[in-house]
C-alpha cells in the first residue's frame, strides 16, 4: 500500500489557493491538474484572474489533506515546465485574518440628535433607571442578548493547554456561531490565568454586562468547580459547553440510534471510555434520562467501587455506575454491550472488540480528530456509528445545541440552567429527525436544518419558564 493510498481525503480545512503564471496556449492547465491529482490533491476551482496575451494568471484552489500535503502539492507545481508559481494562500488562515467577528452599532449616528439619544445627555436617564432597578439592564442594555465565551486556553480542541492567545480563534468562531444560528451577541474573553479562584473572580466581576456565561475549553477537573461555584454566585445561566453541550447532542443522537435498532434506553448496557469533563456530563445526563446500566473506563481501566486512588469526581462515578462492579480494561465490559460511547483517545479499539458487542450495536467514537476506532471498521460490526468528524455520517457536534440553548435561556430571562432544561434540549433535538427521515446514517440533523435551533430554543424556553414558576 502506497503512502498516497493511506493519505486521508483532501479537506476544505487544508485548502490552498495558488497563483500561477502559465503560457496562454498549450496544455498548461491540463498539466497542472494532472500534477495535483498525481500527488493526491483535488482541484476545486480554477479561475483565470488575468491575461496578458501570451501569459495567463491562474488562481487554482486545491484541497489538501494536511499542511505537509499542501507543501507537496506546491512543490509538484513548481516542477512543471513553463509554469511560474506565485503567491500561495492558506484559505483557513485567510478566513481568520484580522479575526472573524466585529462590533457594529444597531442605530446610525447621523447628527447631533442621534448623538444626544445614544450618548450624552440622554443616556444618563437610562443609567438612572437601571440604577433604580438593576433588572432593567436585561431590557435596556446588551445584557438582554449577550453571552460571554470565557476560556483560559487549557483544553482547546485536541490541542491541550495552548494558552489564552492561541485559544482566541476558537472563541471567535464560537461567537460567530452564536450569532449565525442563535442571533446572539457573543464576546470572546480569554483569561491569562489558570488559577481557579482568579477565574471565578474574573467571571463574577465581568458578569453584569452579560445575560449568560459560556465556559469553554477549561481543563478538568478545575472546570467542574469553576462552573459549580459560578452557578451559585451569579444570577445568570452558566453553561460549560464542553460538558453539557456535548452531553445534550450525545443523548439526542443516542435516543435516535436506539430508535433505529429498536432498543430502549433503560434496558441497554452502555460502556463509556473517558471520565473527563465531557464524559462525566454525558454520564450524568444519560442517568437523568433513564439509563440504568453504564460502565465507565478511564486510562487506568474500568471505574469501580473499591478501586484505589479515586479522586472525588471518579468516586462519584464509581458509586453511580457499574452495577456488576466489573474491573479490568475497557474491553472487559464491552463484550455483550449494546452501546459504546468514547470521548477519550484515538485507536483504542479494533473491529474485533466491536464484534464482541451485542447484536445491532451502537458505536459513538467521538475522539477528535482521530476516533477511538476507525468508523469504517466499526461499521462492519455495529449497526449505527457516529463520530465527532464532519467527513462521516452522524456527526456529534455541539453547534447543534448551544445557540438554541442560550437563545431559550435569554428569551426566558432565566437566571439558571437545570438538568430538566438539558433534557428538554436533547429531546427537542432528537425530535427534529422525523420517523420518515431516521435511519442508521441519519440520527442527527444538519446544523443548517431550519428547525434545529428554533426547536431547541423553544424547548429550553418552556423548561426555563416552568423552573421559574416552580
Amino acid at each position: 500500500m502506497t503512502a498516497e493510498s493511506q493519505r486521508p481525503a483532501p479537506s476544505i480545512a487544508y485548502s490552498i489557493t495558488v497563483r500561477l503564471h502559465a503560457p496562454a496556449g498549450g496544455a498548461a492547465i491540463s498539466q497542472l491538474t494532472s500534477a495535483v491529482e498525481r500527488v493526491g490533491g483535488s482541484v476545486t476551482a480554477l479561475d483565470v484572474s488575468g491575461s496578458g496575451g501570451e501569459k495567463l494568471q491562474i488562481d487554482v484552489t486545491i484541497g489538501a489533506s494536511s499542511t505537509e500535503h499542501a507543501d507537496e502539492l506546491v512543490a509538484a507545481l513548481r516542477e512543471l515546465p513553463d509554469i511560474e508559481v506565485g503567491r500561495v494562500s492558506d484559505r483557513t488562515f485567510l478566513m481568520h485574518l484580522g479575526g472573524k467577528i466585529s462590533m457594529e452599532s444597531k442605530h446610525p449616528i447621523r447628527n447631533r440628535d442621534d448623538l444626544s439619544l445614544i450618548y450624552t445627555p440622554g443616556v444618563a436617564r437610562v443609567c438612572r433607571a437601571i440604577a433604580d432597578n438593576p433588572e432593567d439592564a436585561r431590557r435596556l442594555t446588551i445584557k438582554r442578548n449577550s453571552v460571554a465565551v470565557v476560556t483560559d486556553g487549557t483544553a482547546v480542541l485536541g490541542l491541550g493547554n495552548i494558552g489564552p492567545e492561541a485559544a482566541m480563534p476558537v472563541m471567535e468562531g464560537k461567537a460567530a456561531l452564536f450569532h449565525r444560528f442563535g442571533e446572539i451577541d457573543a464576546w470572546p474573553i480569554a483569561l491569562d490565568t489558570t488559577d481557579t479562584e482568579e477565574i471565578i473572580t474574573a467571571v463574577k466581576n465581568l458578569a453584569p454586562g452579560f445575560g449568560g456565561i459560556n465556559l469553554e475549553d477549561i481543563s478538568a477537573p478545575r472546570c467542574f468547580e469553576i462552573e459549580e461555584r459560578l452557578r451559585d454566585l451569579l444570577d445568570i445561566p452558566v453553561f460549560h459547553d464542553d460538558q453539557h453541550g456535548t452531553a445534550i447532542v450525545v443523548l439526542a443522537a443516542l435516543l435516535n440510534a436506539l430508535r433505529v435498532v429498536d432498543k430502549e434506553l433503560p434496558s441497554v448496557r452502555i460502556v463509556m471510555s473517558g471520565a473527563g469533563a465531557a464524559g462525566t456530563a454525558i454520564l450524568k445526563l444519560l442517568l437523568a434520562a433513564g439509563a440504568t446500566n453504564v460502565c465507565v473506563a478511564d486510562i487506568d481501566g474500568l471505574i469501580h467501587r473499591g478501586r484505589p486512588g479515586l479522586e472525588s469526581s471518579l468516586q462519584w462515578i464509581a458509586e453511580h455506575t457499574n452495577p456488576d462492579n466489573l474491573s479490568g480494561p475497557l474491553t472487559a465490559a464491552l463484550a455483550g454491550a449494546d452501546v459504546f460511547i468514547g470521548v477519550s483517545a484515538p485507536n483504542i479499539l479494533t473491529g474485533d472488540d466491536i464484534a464482541t458487542m451485542a447484536d445491532r450495536a451502537v458505536v459513538f467514537a467521538l475522539a477528535n480528530p482521530i476516533p477511538e476506532i476507525d468508523p469504517v471498521e466499526a461499521a462492519r460490526y455495529a449497526e449505527v456509528v457516529a463520530t465527532g468528524r464532519s467527513d462521516f455520517a452522524n456527526q456529534i457536534n455541539n453547534v447543534l445545541v448551544f445557540p438554541g440553548v442560550f437563545r431559550g435561556l435569554l428569551d426566558a430571562q432565566s437566571n439558571q440552567i437545570t438538568q430538566d432544561m438539558l433534557l428538554a434540549a436533547a429531546r427537542a433535538l432528537a425530535a427534529v429527525v422525523t420517523d420518515d427521515e431516521l435511519n442508521a446514517s441519519y440520527i442527527t440533523p444538519s446544523v443548517f436544518h431550519p428547525e434545529v435551533h428554533t426547536e431547541v430554543a423553544e424547548a429550553v424556553r418552556e423548561a426555563a419558564k416552568q423552573a421559574a414558576t416552580a
